[in-house]
């Protein structure tokens, strides 16, 4: 199985793992894309709807139907634009603040307390591949805007990205050569 199967078939039930922790607490079960407005909102600040869509990179309507739960079960206030009779600011309830925040708490003393149970090497190679994992990020979200480059298959460079080449090995990554995942030749295990 290749790393991108991989990739993809552990990160939803490590979403959904991670939300379960959320439930065992007898957090409100929101929705994903309820959580993520929410953190831009508490990140960002008061926003119109259109600036909250263009950040979250979802359709204005998209929003509007969150918003417009959102507004009803408290979590979202609605402000009409000083400027602008035909615009409102969104902005995050002191109530969905202190949601966020108990659910942020909770989340993060699961993963605490799992990542405890992993050696000290294998925390490592987590804690060196996050940048990793953010820099996949930006790649997929810049590939999922109108009229982003084509990707190319594996072992070329996707197109109009100037990157290298992919080299597939059917091995972990940090494992060619005999390595241990997380080394690099010639280098010495230690923290980042």
């Amino acid at each position: 199985m290749d790393t991108a199967t991989r990739i993809g078939r552990l990160i939803g039930p490590l979403r959904r793992a991670v939300l379960r922790t959320r439930r065992i607490e007898g957090l409100p079960d929101l929705p994903e894309a309820q959580i993520e407005l929410l953190r831009s909102l508490a990140e960002d600040g008061p926003c119109t709807p259109r600036e909250v869509a263009g950040r979250l990179r979802i359709a204005p309507s998209t929003v509007s139907n969150l918003v417009r739960a959102m507004t009803a079960s408290g979590l979202v206030e609605r402000t009409p634009s000083a400027t602008d009779l035909r615009t409102v600011r969104l902005a995050a309830s002191p109530k969905a603040l202190d949601m966020l925040g108990r659910y942020d708490r909770v989340s993060t003393g699961a993963l605490r307390r799992a990542l405890d149970e992993l050696g000290p090497e294998r925390r490592e190679v987590l804690e060196r591949a996050l940048p990793v994992f953010a820099e996949l990020l930006t790649v997929l979200e810049a590939q999922s805007q109108p009229g982003a480059a084509s990707v190319g298959s594996p072992g070329e460079p996707a197109r109009g990205t100037g990157q290298e080449p992919v080299r597939e090995t059917g091995q972990e990554p940090g494992r060619e050569n005999g390595q241990e995942a997380g080394q690099e030749s010639g280098q010495e295990s230690g923290a980042v």
